[in-house]
């Protein structure tokens, strides 16, 4: 029981160490995700003041702050309090003979370094679109997603306000896709990181993008817009546009929807207008049964 205690700590206190290393410039670059995400917001927070889809929107959109504070806590207070957990995990199924190499479908260590960084983005980003699609599917996962689809203005931050619960989700699963590659990260997985940070607050932004032809491949704020689409078609109640980075896994399963690129549609969903304001109530909402209505 020591050894768990003491790692739960370490882990925990080591995560504390390396925010505030990254905020002080302590850390190397290519893993300084605190600054990385900063810089990588006031990219694409620029481009949306300089070239804006829908010019009526304010720079200041609604829930700005909110969201803008949800990127800072999804993205480090939360993995600081959950960074014990999973390192408890973890030992725990080292201890029941399940490791990084046990489940390994494919070794691409011999692999050249660009072939190893497109093969981690393609299954990393496939495990996300199939969990993004559970979210929506299942009733008592969608009930925490919603905290996401409650934006009703589209901008970069939006990218990051999502409910700590689905934490708990994708981190396992992208876990079991690194798993399934041999428990190996590339050594320049960073790249695929920071790639994935950008497309996705590109994706959110207030900003008319589709990539050309490369929209059957890579996602694009046009087409995610309409994923948060309040009204969506009869037969696809559950959600279009599933995808994260890539746009190809909706074209290849048949999810995607475009129906026009105007942009000014109603976002979020039937009910939404019960989803609390503050980030505090939004925290505990999903957890327990709803009250009923008076």
């Amino acid at each position: 029981m020591e050894k768990y205690i003491d790692a739960f700590a370490n882990s925990f206190l080591g995560t504390v160490s390396w925010t505030w290393k990254s905020i002080l410039f302590e850390v190397p670059w290519n893993s300084n995700y605190f600054w990385g995400l900063i810089l990588i917001s006031l990219v694409v927070w620029g481009f949306e003041i300089l070239f804006p889809w829908r010019k009526e929107q304010s720079i200041f959109r609604k829930d700005f702050w909110l969201d803008a504070f949800y990127m800072f806590f999804n993205f480090f207070i939360f993995a600081i309090v959950i960074s014990g957990v999973y390192k408890l995990l973890g030992m725990a199924f080292a201890d029941l003979g399940i490791t990084s190499k046990s489940l390994a479908l494919i070794d691409i260590t011999t692999w050249p370094s660009w072939l190893q960084l497109v093969i981690f983005f393609i299954v990393l980003d496939f495990v996300q679109w199939f969990t993004h699609t559970l979210l929506h599917r299942y009733e008592f996962l969608w009930k925490f997603h919603k905290v996401h689809h409650s934006v009703k203005e589209m901008g970069f931050a939006a990218h990051l306000r999502y409910h700590w619960m689905e934490n708990i989700l994708y981190k396992p699963l992208k876990t079991f896709g690194v798993m399934i590659l041999g428990g190996f990260e590339p050594e320049q997985a960073y790249i695929v990181h920071f790639t994935a940070i950008a497309i996705g607050h590109f994706n959110h932004a207030n900003i008319k993008l589709t990539w050309g032809p490369l929209k059957y491949i890579l996602n694009n704020p046009v087409m995610h817009l309409y994923h948060h689409a309040y009204t969506l078609p009869e037969d696809r109640s559950r959600g279009v546009n599933f995808g994260i980075s890539l746009s190809l896994w909706d074209y290849i399963f048949k999810t995607n929807y475009i129906p026009e690129n105007g942009g000014k549609i109603e976002l979020g969903f039937a009910g939404d207008e019960e989803m609390p304001k503050s980030f505090f109530k939004q925290l505990t909402f999903g957890l327990g049964k709803p009250r009923p209505k008076a």
